[in-house]
């Protein structure tokens, strides 16, 4: 791999965004060395930043909504989402190799000036029953993934619409956008393609005062967790890193 991925981070609970961290490089195959992190909460994007230098860009989960209102979002919340979408003009316009995951769909939706809302399609915090569209089948990134798969999912916001120039690739009846492409390089999906059982227990215990869930249900969502079978969604991840890794 002679170029690094750029892990964008925007936990600011530190042992949310280390988890996080660990498992993106476990179930995407990457070592320490292959990815330059970081943690939008702590630092601003690089001054010197330039995406030719990167294999790809993936940006992590959020509990910041972009459909909020401007008052409604903390400084540090305000200022994670605009540092992110500084770089999507750049993203978008050149197909650069780019994976949101959670929170990423909404970045992209909100560059699309597409329709992302609390209106319809939030998931409680826990399985989603996802399907492969027929565009999906014939996505590489989706390559070796069964037509049918659970993912883990905790969102409040989703997109109501498929944003111009996106193809539809994932599918469930809860939440119609799971998994879209814009152009030919530029992902994003409604779950969490690195999280396992382990690591949604990790953020069960720190996002339950966060309005995911009543926090007195927590043990029985950890359990819901542990029982559940959620593996495909990390190939997704892996597909990515092998098909722009080099």
């Amino acid at each position: 791999m002679s170029k690094p991925f750029l892990i964008l981070q925007l936990r600011p609970e530190a042992e949310a965004a280390d988890d996080e961290f660990a498992a993106i490089l476990r179930k995407g195959g990457l070592a320490e060395g292959q990815v330059r992190r970081v943690r939008l909460d702590q630092e601003a994007l690089p001054a010197d930043l330039n995406l030719d230098a990167l294999a790809g860009v993936i940006v992590g989960g959020g509990p910041g909504c972009v459909s909020d209102a401007p008052d409604d979002k903390s400084p540090v919340e305000a200022r994670i989402e605009a540092e992110v979408l500084s770089i999507m003009p750049e993203v978008t316009g050149r197909d650069l190799p780019f994976l949101g995951c959670c929170y990423g769909i909404g970045i992209l939706g909100k560059h699309l000036e597409g329709d992302v809302s609390k209106a319809r399609y939030g998931e409680p915090v826990g399985t989603s029953a996802c399907a492969v569209t027929e565009a999906g089948r014939d996505d590489p990134l989706l390559e070796g993934v069964p037509e049918r798969f659970d993912a883990f999912v905790g969102h409040k916001e989703a997109l109501q619409a498929l944003p111009e120039g996106c193809a539809h690739l994932v599918a469930s009846t809860a939440c119609p956008f799971q998994m879209v492409r814009h152009g030919r390089n530029v992902y994003a999906t409604q779950f969490h393609p690195e999280a396992d059982a382990a690591g949604f227990e990790t953020r069960i215990n720190i996002y339950k005062h966060k309005g995911y869930f009543p926090p007195e249900t927590a043990s029985d969502l950890i359990a819901m967790c542990r029982a559940a079978d959620v593996t495909a969604p990390e190939v997704i991840l892996r597909n990515f890193v092998k098909r722009y890794g080099g």
